[in-house]
């Protein structure tokens, strides 16, 4: 069983050859992958949960996707595309600071809370531990994470510059700390914190950044 295992996990050294396109719409099996990754863990999903949820044979999985870690990464692009309650990009629109970020992590609390999908983030909490042969994974996904921040520390210093956060604002560890909240969403909701109880959270959170926002003279 062991071997069995390994083999299985470890076929993103390997992967397989492609075969025929595959007769199935990739989108819909993509969502069914990446459910159930989400629920179970990069580790927790075997190849043969993988393609019981998915309705197809793991020679069609590896001659669509290449491998379980070729997979894993698609489902998470296709994560990052699910619709969220407020469209659009709070962070490229032109809003306050302290706008964007509530808009963000109001998205945050709902999509983690929604009935419809497993709970949680899929990426904030995601390969936190893994066997050594999925470290890439896991590094993987870690870099999203700091995208993540980036992204984040970004749109504090673009308030900083358009006038609109105070100019002594630390956009790293404000950063850090809005990445902080979203980790800590995304846990509680997996422990079976409601919406409700996210957006309470939330707020002390947005207490913290508006500290820092300055608001416009009348």
């Amino acid at each position: 069983m062991t071997i069995v295992k390994n083999m299985e996990e470890t076929e993103n050294s390997s992967p397989r050859k492609r075969g025929r396109p595959p007769a199935f719409d990739r989108e819909t099996v993509l969502a069914a992958a990446r459910d159930t990754f989400w629920k179970h863990g990069y580790d927790g999903s075997s190849i043969a949960d993988l393609t019981a949820a998915m309705g197809i044979t793991p020679q069609s999985l590896y001659a669509a996707f290449g491998s379980k870690a070729e997979l894993y990464r698609e489902t998470l692009e296709q994560y990052r595309r699910m619709p969220r309650a407020e469209p659009g990009n709070p962070f490229a629109d032109r809003v306050d600071t302290v706008t964007a970020f509530e808009r963000f992590l109001t998205n945050s609390a709902k999509i983690f809370t929604a009935p419809e999908h497993p709970k949680g983030c899929m990426i904030s909490t995601a390969v936190l531990n893994c066997a050594e042969e999925n470290e890439p994974i896991a590094y993987h996904v870690a870099s999203m994470r700091l995208q993540s921040l980036v992204i984040f520390t970004a749109r504090i210093e673009r308030g900083i510059a358009e006038g609109d956060m105070r100019s002594d604002a630390d956009a790293r560890s404000l950063a850090r700390f809005l990445g902080a909240i979203v980790q800590g969403m995304s846990v509680q909701a997996r422990d079976g914190a409601t919406t409700d109880e996210l957006l309470a959270l939330l707020s002390h959170g947005l207490s913290e950044l508006k500290k820092y926002q300055l608001r416009p003279e009348l």
